[in-house]
Parts: C-alpha cells; sequence; structure tokens
C-alpha cells in the first residue's frame, strides 16, 4: 500500500507481463554487472577466459533487457492505439 502526499492511500497497480519481463531482466543484467567488476579485480593468467566469459554473459544480459524494453514499448504503443 503506498500513501499518497494528501495522506490518502493507494494499491500500487499490478505490473504486466511485459514490465514484469523488464524488470527481470534488469536484476539480471545488474547481476552481470557486478560479476564483471567483480572479476576485472582478479589478476591471475587464467582469468583471462573468465573475463571473456563475463563478457559473453554480460551482453546476453544487456540484449535480453533491450528486447524486453521494445517489447514493452511495442505494447504500449500498441495500447495507445486501442
Amino acid at each position: 500500500m503506498t500513501v499518497s502526499k494528501k495522506g490518502s492511500t493507494t494499491t500500487p497497480r499490478q505490473l504486466t507481463r511485459a514490465e514484469r519481463e523488464v524488470q527481470t531482466a534488469a536484476e539480471r543484467l545488474t547481476v552481470q554487472i557486478e560479476d564483471a567488476l567483480a572479476a576485472i579485480t582478479v589478476h591471475a593468467p587464467e582469468s583471462g577466459d573468465d573475463l571473456d566469459a563475463c563478457a559473453d554473459r554480460l551482453e546476453r544480459a544487456a540484449r535480453d533487457m533491450a528486447v524486453a524494453i521494445r517489447e514493452l514499448a511495442e505494447q504500449r504503443g500498441g495500447s495507445l492505439s486501442q
């Protein structure tokens, strides 16, 4: 429950499927960014492969996020024209 500035209470609206997908993709991307930041602190010779794998996961997560945002934009654009 949320309290507005005037003191009345409102119930937060339920997220749409597309909004939930964006939120999930954002959370996954955040995890991948945190993993990448942790990986760069490792200076072991074998860490190069780990960094490459980390970069691949980061790219996939960013693409997933972009796709989810585009789907949400399409949904919102479609709902405005109806």
